[in-house]
């Protein structure tokens, strides 16, 4: 896996596989899981992957292989809406919640692609409800610029066309897939669109919450 590969997972380790296990944590320590989140979180800031190298170093001692990128794929399509509180528009207006709901059904269709993906017939209706998801997050994501403010409506853009260029990138893995059978770059580029998406939804809660 090339650097560029490894972005998606190692971001995502921290809310698709730490955050949901502190959140657990809480109903028997609330303060020892709020520290923990708070040390993760700002570690993660200061070291980008250090969770990911801490959950990876600790496979390695246990002498457990894993694909990573498969198994966070799975893992996202377990994420109750508790667990996925950090990402979650508070703003009532119905174009924020709209936001909410597309996300959440574009992760979850992707979630699937591993269970999915040797089964040809199934995988291409997958493909088409991937095609669909994208277009209707795209459209809750204009609807929810009217309501961001000048600067922040320019961060917003720029999220935007990112994650359109990550979605043009999946569809031709997909394509490249069809040829030469690589799995792992179908769920790498996955991660890349739950990443992209992510990403959305950070800068609306920073900019127009």
């Amino acid at each position: 896996m090339t650097m560029g590969d490894e972005l998606p997972v190692t971001s995502l380790v921290l809310p698709v596989l730490i955050r949901p296990v502190l959140t657990q944590l809480e109903k028997y320590d609330l303060g020892a899981s709020q520290t923990l989140r708070a040390a993760l979180t700002k570690a993660e800031a200061a070291v980008p992957g250090l969770n990911y190298d801490l959950v990876a170093g600790i496979m390695r001692r246990a002498d457990i292989p894993v694909n990573m990128n498969e198994s966070l794929l799975r893992l996202q399509g377990t994420l109750t809406e508790t667990e996925c509180a950090d990402l979650r528009l508070n703003r009532s207006e119905e174009a924020f919640q709209e936001l909410n709901k597309k996300s959440t059904a574009l992760k979850k269709i992707l979630s699937r692609i591993p269970d999915e993906i040797t089964d040809r017939k199934t995988f291409l209706e997958t493909i088409k409800e991937i095609a669909s998801a994208i277009k209707k997050l795209l459209d809750a994501v204009n609807e929810v610029s009217t309501y961001t403010p000048g600067p922040g409506k320019q961060v917003l853009e720029q999220r935007k066309r990112e994650f359109v260029k990550y979605s043009k990138r999946f569809s031709n893995t997909l394509k490249e897939y069809f040829k030469e059978g690589q799995a792992n770059a179908v769920f790498v580029s996955a991660l890349y669109l739950i990443h992209q998406t992510n990403q959305i939804l950070y800068t609306v809660k920073s900019k127009s919450e």
